[in-house]
């Protein structure tokens, strides 16, 4: 581990059990995972969102058992059998997300907007002409992309926490990490020859005030390769490939500041510290997904797929700087400072994400030409997560110990059922759309605090103008979050900041068939 600027030799000292000033500690603590894999983040890159072009998303994603749609291709590529003609479409989209945190008392609200890419691709039909009375109808190919999850949220919140004491206790004990070391470079835990802490009115350090803002970006995005044949027109045989890509980056700054006194002293030397944390994940997975369409009647058609679990390699680079300022000068080692500055210079570590199987099962309603109804049922056990070594990667380090993490999937996520129902009107050449999906909380009951169950509601429009066809959508969700800023070592003392996400999305996709 190499901390810009640790040629300082380090000191041992017996722990100090009356230590008043808890600001060092209170950094040392998130520092026992900040650059470690946990149950989150197997569950971050497990979960998903109703994906595809506007058509798609206008029905809440239920299409399983409908067909003839690019973005169908995520749920059951069974539904490429159904295209009669081939087609190119583009689906941009904008996405805003607002949040408010509610934490030690106090409520806080943040925004985030982001332009993305929902679906990109293009379907190569090879329907045999009805008077071609072959039992196998033609085969279908497609390939593009589809985006899977939106990681973009800004949230932050604001409080003056209260001190506990096994905190102090770790850091007491001086256990050697990141953030302990970053603090010892901006003098925060510096002591003198005889352990007294610089300088010595630390002891008088009373509440501080704490804020901490987090920014996170990025997403999942599918490449998918896609083929169906179709039975007589009653049993459509469909299988893809999907190529993974994750990029979440997350940067955490973190400030604490002393109030001055009322009457302007300053009250102790230490004033202020910014730690700052910058965390880049990339990530490339591969999953495998069959999936089969039964028409008995032209009313009716009954879809089922199943989908690989999806096997990742992925690489967590980490960096992070703390700046720290002092009211009143103080004197290290013969020289008299009023500020520090330490930095954690970029890291990279490897790792591997096996995200859960999943099954669907759905049916749609076909009501003539005037439009039809769908719905779906998605399970997922997010239990099946696992987190492991790659040993491939010889430039990035590996975790030391991935068992308490895995182990923590396993007690924490339970499985669960994703459910999507919409429909759609035809109205000569327009297309009135709705939907609602509600995904499941991944969360047992006693572990957890939030249910995180995930509503999505949503509306569309749709023109089809010869061989020109232009959709838009509309996607509300709310959902809880639970933000834990740093770990105790006892978990009922451990603080959390409950995060309200309420995002709108935005969807266009235009077409042309071929």
């Amino acid at each position: 581990m190499c901390i810009a600027g640790s040629a300082r030799s380090r000191r041992s000292f017996p722990p100090m059990k009356n230590l008043k000033y808890y600001l060092a500690a209170a950094f040392l603590s998130p520092a026992s995972y900040g650059f470690a894999q946990t149950a989150a983040d197997a569950l971050r890159f497990s979960q998903t969102s109703p994906a595809g072009t506007a058509r798609s998303l206008g029905i809440g994603g239920a299409t399983s058992a409908v067909g003839a749609d690019f973005g169908g291709l995520v749920t059951n590529p069974a539904g490429l059998g159904l295209f009669q003609r081939s087609e190119i479409s583009f689906s941009p989209g904008l996405g805003i997300s607002n949040t408010t945190s509610q934490a030690f008392g106090t409520s806080t609200t943040d925004s985030r907007n982001n332009l993305q890419v929902s679906s990109l691709g293009v379907v190569f039909s090879a329907r045999r002409p009805d008077s071609d009375q072959a039992d196998w109808r033609g085969g279908t190919f497609a390939l593009g992309v589809n985006r899977l999850s939106n990681f973009n949220q800004n949230f932050r919140y604001s409080a003056t926490p209260r001190l506990e004491q096994d905190i102090l206790q770790r850091l007491s004990e001086g256990q050697g990490n990141i953030l302990d070391d970053l603090a010892y470079e901006a003098y925060l835990t510096e002591r003198d020859a005889q352990g007294t802490y610089i300088p010595a009115d630390y002891e008088n350090t009373g509440q501080l005030t704490q804020r901490e803002t987090i920014q996170r970006s990025g997403g999942q995005t599918q490449f998918d390769f896609g083929y169906a044949n179709n039975y007589r027109d009653k049993i459509y045989i469909g299988g893809a490939i999907g190529i993974v890509s994750t990029r979440y980056d997350v940067v955490s700054t973190l400030t604490a500041t002393d109030p001055a006194a009322p009457s302007g002293n300053p009250g102790t030397a230490f004033g202020s510290l910014t730690l700052r944390e910058n965390t880049q994940t990339r990530g490339t997975g591969v999953n495998a997904r069959l999936g089969v369409i039964y028409r008995p009647v032209d009313v009716l058609r009954l879809g089922a797929s199943i989908q690989s679990p999806t096997y990742s390699q992925v690489v967590e680079t980490y960096s992070a700087s703390l700046n720290t300022t002092y009211d009143s000068p103080i004197t290290v080692d013969g020289s008299t400072l009023s500020s520090g500055d330490a930095n954690y210079p970029a890291e990279d570590l490897a790792y591997t994400i096996t995200s859960p199987f999943r099954a669907t099962g759905g049916v749609a309603v076909v009501v003539g030409k005037n439009g039809f109804f769908s719905a779906d049922a998605e399970y997922v056990n997010y239990g099946q997560a696992r987190l492991g070594y790659d040993d491939s990667n010889s430039t990035a380090v590996s975790p030391d110990d991935l068992g308490p993490a895995n182990d923590n999937i396993r007690q924490q996520y339970q499985s669960t059922v994703n459910l999507r129902a919409g429909g759609e009107l035809r109205l000569d050449i327009f297309r009135v759309r709705a939907g609602y999906a509600r995904y499941g909380s991944p969360y047992k009951v006693s572990s957890s605090t939030s249910t995180n169950t995930r509503n999505f509601y949503t509306a569309g429009l749709g023109l089809r103008q010869n061989n020109f066809f232009l959709d838009v959508a509309g996607v509300y969700s709310s959902g809880q979050q639970v933000y834990t800023p740093y770990e105790l070592a006892s978990p009922q003392n451990t603080p959390r900041v409950s995060v309200d996400d309420n995002r709108f999305t935005t969807t266009i996709t235009a077409g042309f068939q071929f």
